[in-house]
């Protein structure tokens, strides 16, 4: 008992055991100052991110020593906005290519889309030099008509039935002349003879007396010009032959307007008024 009470006494006043108490305490002192040392080096960078012009700063529980940088200019808002002028031509080639095409349709519509009336009509004065049977068809004449061209145009004809043979020969007849081409019975018809018609007879229409071949059909009220070659899915010659029609005395019209050659009269026929004309 008495030998413990010994040894506890020397430990209470060994010296080195001191020094290793005041040893620890000083470890801990140091570990809190450090810990204080930190604490303000990361608010002072964090004041100085606040008043600094960057966006944001980065705070990290190991801090390290600020590097030298150069500063990097920001971009000014207009800058951000505006495009370079390069940029701004490729921008503005493009919609000014687009508006020059949207204003030529409008300005220019194609002879297609124009409004539907007789003017699309090329009707003009030919002269039959030549008919003949079809050799293939006994209802059809082949003809060979003069329409004012370097040669005469072929064309097929379903007047057998109605018109003798020798009074096709070298008259004078109006001529649809842009129709599209079609073989009939194996012949190519290059235009189509204008006649009047009904159910039981047909009559070639007579020109004015003087005109020739190759003179213009005109009307009074529509002046515009015929297509080069009507296109059969407009079906402009389906929209315009019902209001072609011979009136009382027997001028052939179109809504009231005379089939005209300027400066020479109307076309007519021989003795059907009030009839239809294909």
């Amino acid at each position: 008992m008495f030998l413990a009470r010994s040894l506890v006494n020397m430990s209470s006043h060994n010296p080195l055991l001191k020094l290793e108490q005041r040893a620890a305490e000083a470890d801990q002192i140091i570990e809190y100052l450090k810990q204080q040392v930190q604490f303000l080096k990361e608010k002072t960078m964090l004041d100085v991110a606040m008043t600094s012009d960057e966006p944001t700063v980065e705070c990290s529980s190991k801090p390290t020593p600020p590097k030298p940088s150069a500063p990097v200019p920001s971009a000014s808002p207009a800058a951000a906005q505006s495009p370079s002028p390069k940029d701004e031509g490729k921008k503005k080639k493009p919609e000014k290519k687009g508006g020059e095409k949207a204003e030529k349709k409008q300005a220019a519509p194609s002879q297609e889309d124009a409004k539907v009336d007789v003017s699309r009509l090329d009707l003009r004065i030919g002269r039959i030099v030549e008919a003949q049977k079809h050799p293939d068809a006994d209802s059809l004449y082949v003809e060979q008509v003069d329409v004012g061209e370097a040669s005469p145009r072929t064309v097929v004809s379903g007047l057998v039935k109605h018109i003798p043979l020798d009074q096709m020969q070298n008259r004078m007849a109006v001529l649809l002349c842009n129709l599209k081409p079609a073989k009939m019975r194996g012949v190519v018809s290059q235009a189509m003879v204008m006649c009047a018609s009904s159910p039981d007879k047909v009559e070639i229409l007579d020109p004015p007396s003087g005109a020739a071949p190759g003179d213009r059909v005109t009307f009074q009220g529509f002046p515009g010009e015929p297509d080069k070659e009507l296109n059969p899915k407009k079906k402009v010659w389906e929209q315009v032959q019902p209001d072609l029609k011979t009136d009382g005395q027997c001028v052939a019209t179109y809504k009231g307007a005379a089939f005209e050659v300027a400066g020479k009269g109307v076309c007519k026929a021989q003795t059907m008024s009030n009839s239809g004309i294909k």
